[in-house]
């Protein structure tokens, strides 16, 4: 009796275990499914989940039998409930999340069994469907990707067309960093606004950008730490000018600039693309005082472009249905009407090389002295060097903003700050 009972446990077991197996397998566990279903959840926040839940709609028209819920959180909030759930082995993660390209490396280096590969699930048949800068930023050291790449935000700057005129400064004319500080002179002389703001102990952005367009970041490809390089000095040296000739206004995070954007207190905005929502929808009455032209350069042959900000869809290896969670990944970043659906409601700007066609980028902007300001920074995607993050990204960047403070606010020399950084983001990496 007791070794029938035995063998019936047994079997039991192995009927629970296969049961088990084949609702994974429905489940798209493997992502080999050309017909998923179920529910799948999304994480995201602010506009972009607003566009994703605004995909649904057609995503379901093609794929009628997954559900998709979208969960909009604080970004910060989704990271801390991401860290958490990947170390506690996907507990509570969502099937797809949005992650900004910069914070990419860390989590999978942290993680590297956290995500789903999606070379094997077949997206590398997208590989130039992309400019080669988004794609670097979402592919590991194997070309794979890791991500699959939504916005990106090509560099430029924004001025006041008023300003600019009141001085007797033709923007054409700007064509390096030097052209830009002599040009800012002018327009404080005569409008009595500072050229550019800077949050001068929070912020690096205007250096990550004059890195950039040199081909540079704070790391080479072998991960070599570049903050003593000849390009990191000449950019921050630069930055140093600006101070030198009171060109900057020290803003306070992200509600200074967009106070100084309001009340006129700056000339220019060095900032992506995405920001020209910022402007027009807090800035309405001055329609037609806003232009853009390229980044300048460090000679007239250097490159004037560059990239600030972006982000991507990832899947938590732990999906219960993968098949669905890409599915959902692969439509919502290829698909050109989700693309367009973002950038005009949100002003969100695109990586899917094919959407730059559309009329939405050729078109002139009222709002923008009645300029194709889309259509430049499209006509630029291509050209924005490619750099190379890693997990020591967001070290890299607290340290490099201190050494921005120091030289400009205690007077520290570039060399040594930069020397100074350098070390300490060495001695924090081991």
């Amino acid at each position: 009796m007791k070794k029938y009972m035995s063998l019936m446990l047994v079997m039991l077991l192995l009927l629970l275990a296969a049961c088990s197996n084949k609702t994974n397998s429905d489940q798209g566990k493997t992502g080999d499914s050309k017909h998923p279903s179920g529910t799948i959840t999304v994480w995201g926040w602010d506009v972009a989940a607003a566009t994703m839940k605004a995909s649904v709609e057609k995503f379901q028209k093609q794929y009628p039998d997954v559900k998709v819920k979208v969960e909009d959180f604080n970004s910060s909030d989704l990271y801390d409930k991401l860290t958490v759930g990947l170390a506690a082995r996907g507990s509570g993660l969502p099937d797809v999340i949005l992650m900004e390209d910069e914070r990419i490396p860390g989590y999978v280096h942290q993680f590297p069994e956290g995500f789903l590969n999606l070379n094997k699930l077949g997206f590398d048949k997208y590989n130039d469907s992309f400019n080669p800068a988004k794609v670097a930023a979402v592919q590991n050291k194997d070309g794979e990707f890791i991500a699959a790449p939504w916005d990106i935000g090509p560099a430029g700057v924004f001025y006041r067309v008023d300003f600019f005129e009141k001085a007797k400064v033709d923007p054409t004319s700007i064509k390096t960093w030097d052209d830009y500080i002599a040009a800012g002179k002018k327009i404080k002389e005569a409008t009595g606004a500072q050229l550019l703001p800077i949050d001068i102990a929070n912020y690096d952005g205007v250096f990550q950008m004059m890195m950039q367009q040199q081909g540079v970041s704070y790391f080479d490809k072998d991960g070599k730490i570049n903050l003593q390089s000849e390009e990191a000095k000449r950019a921050m040296a630069t930055i140093k000018k600006f101070h030198e000739e009171d060109l900057i206004l020290n803003n306070n995070g992200w509600d200074g600039i967009v106070t100084a954007t309001v009340n006129g207190s700056v000339a220019t905005i060095p900032y992506g693309v995405w920001y020209a929502g910022t402007i027009m929808d807090q800035a309405p009455d001055l329609k037609g005082k806003w232009d853009v032209f390229y980044l300048p350069s460090f000679t007239d042959e250097a490159s004037r472009f560059a990239n600030v900000g972006g982000s991507s869809l990832l899947i938590p290896s732990t999906s219960k249905n993968q098949s669905a969670a890409y599915a959902f990944t692969e439509f919502f970043t290829t698909d050109q009407e989700s693309q367009l659906l973002g950038f005009e409601k949100y002003g969100l700007f695109p990586s899917l090389k094919e959407t730059y066609s559309a009329p939405q980028f050729t078109a002139n902007s009222e709002y923008f002295n009645n300029s194709p300001v889309f259509k430049r920074f499209a006509d630029i995607v291509g050209q924005v060097p490619k750099i190379y993050l890693n997990e020591n990204f967001a070290k890299a960047s607290t340290i490099t903003v201190n050494a921005q403070a120091a030289i400009l606010l205690e007077n520290k020399s570039v060399d040594k700050a930069l020397t100074d950084a350098q070390k300490q983001l060495e001695n924090e990496i081991k």
